[in-house]
């Protein structure tokens, strides 16, 4: 099928959109690295934890200290720099998408749907020629110019961008959401203090056309934007949705940094006269012949990127594999862009055990985790787990080998009444972390939305 796909995929189209995207997107990664040394979050997350919960897999990952945290964020700046000019591209890109990944991977408690986004996207600029049209490497390099790219370098970014509005529709066709409209019935009134549509957001009906609207944008947006009849209204839509999620949601940079990736839908013409305007501004001229950019490794690409796609599409789906509710267990949750759809808390208290004595204590969680960790901990099971065996391994330390530990945890989930998340009787210290489904996790045991309005029992 590839080989059928392949003259329409590496037929040449112009560089212009590809370069437009790398300017704006490396120019959006410096302001969000600025923003963040700035806001003092690089101490505040990565050198005053005493614990950090890495991924499954990447326990290697950790913290390089307060020095190397900021010469780390100091580098990841500089390559965002590197790639919005297209200055040495290539390993800008690379390094950049390096330290990034490598902030992202430290503590899965400070996990975000737009942190994952940014790391895929740096992983396919790496691959792509996108230095080699209206970038500082041209300067250097004049005979790297060129006019065309083949056209898989642009459709791949459009594809991502598809995926994940495409998907996080899909998340949304859920009871809760649709039936509930939960948790936006929870968010909203809180900003009634809003000047004109303030007053509205206390309404219920608002909540469900916020979802039904939201569910319905993201499902249809991708086609919209592809459609050059309907794709300066799609983009309107854009541009007034995330404006509304960035005032009602602190999601930090994620409305901006979609608004313009989006832009890469339009047209060619539309990116040429938009870097004709930069071109300007700068006093630098196109060259007036055209030449195609070609690479002895395309079929190579080709094939890591259908390969790449293929997991896309499939790592959402994942949670079919395990048992359970998928927002009470969590497991498959991540990397599925599922955006803001539960308002979860929750409480836990964990109680260690000296199995030579049969004495117990209760950990005071703030002695070991932050506020956002704490948080994090009392609602996500993997997390639990971690937290039971750090707890075994610092009581080793203090004397008591094989220390047994235990939790009980209560957690309250887009409305519901809290209750018992996982079994309080199971040692956690003795199970083992695994991609195999949780089975000290308690089930959730509700009827549906449906049941309850025809008035069934359980």
């Amino acid at each position: 099928m590839l080989q059928k796909l392949k003259p329409d995929l590496t037929a040449p189209v112009s560089a212009a959109p590809l370069a437009v995207f790398r300017v704006i997107f490396g120019g959006m990664m410096l302001a969000s690295i600025l923003r963040f040394m700035g806001k003092g979050w690089v101490t505040e997350l990565y050198v005053k934890p005493k614990l950090y919960f890495p991924y499954y897999g990447f326990e290697w990952v950790q913290p390089l200290g307060e020095t190397g945290m900021y010469a780390l964020f100091v580098l990841m700046a500089l390559s965002a720099l590197g790639l919005m000019l297209g200055l040495f591209y290539r390993l800008s890109a690379l390094l950049f998408f390096l330290s990034f990944t490598y902030v992202e991977l430290i503590d899965k408690t400070n996990y975000l749907n737009h942190y994952y986004f940014v790391s895929i996207v740096a992983l396919l600029l790496v691959l792509v020629p996108a230095h080699r049209h209206f970038s500082l490497d041209v300067l250097r390099k004049p005979n790297s110019w060129v006019s065309h790219v083949p056209r898989w370098a642009i459709l791949i970014f459009k594809l991502q961008l598809g995926l994940v509005y495409f998907y996080a529709g899909v998340a949304k066709l859920n009871p809760d959401w649709l039936l509930e409209a939960m948790p936006l019935r929870y968010w909203l009134p809180a900003h009634t203090h809003l000047p004109l549509i303030g007053p509205l957001l206390d309404q219920v009906w608002v909540a469900f056309l916020f979802c039904w609207f939201g569910a319905f944008y993201d499902l249809t947006i991708p086609f919209f934007l592809s459609w050059r009849r309907s794709r300066g209204l799609a983009y309107l839509t854009v541009i007034v949705f995330h404006v509304l999620t960035a005032v009602l949601f602190q999601i930090g940079m994620f409305p901006y940094i979609m608004m313009v990736s989006t832009l890469i839908f339009f047209s060619e013409g539309f990116h040429e006269k938009l870097l004709h305007t930069f071109r300007r501004t700068a006093s630098t001229k196109v060259p007036l012949f055209q030449r195609s950019a070609e690479t002895a490794a395309q079929p190579v690409l080709l094939y890591f990127l259908a390969l790449y796609f293929l997991l896309q599409v499939l790592v959402p789906w994942r949670f079919v594999l395990y048992p359970g509710h998928l927002f009470w267990t969590e497991q498959g949750y991540r990397f599925s862009w599922r955006v803001m759809l539960m308002e979860k808390t929750g409480t836990a208290f964990f109680y260690v055990r000296d199995p030579r004595t049969g004495q117990e204590v209760e950990i005071y969680n703030r002695d070991y985790l932050t506020v956002n960790q704490e948080k994090m901990v009392a609602t996500q099971p993997d997390m639990i787990l971690q937290f039971a065996h750090m707890l075994q391994q610092d009581f080793a330390t203090q004397g008591i080998p094989d220390a047994q530990v235990r939790a009980e945890v209560y957690v309250s989930m887009n409305g519901r009444g809290s209750r018992l998340f996982i079994d309080p009787t199971v040692n956690l210290a003795a199970e083992k972390e695994s991609f195999r489904p949780k089975t000290w996790i308690l089930p959730l045991n509700e009827m549906s939305p449906v049941a309850k309005a025809l008035g069934l029992k359980n």
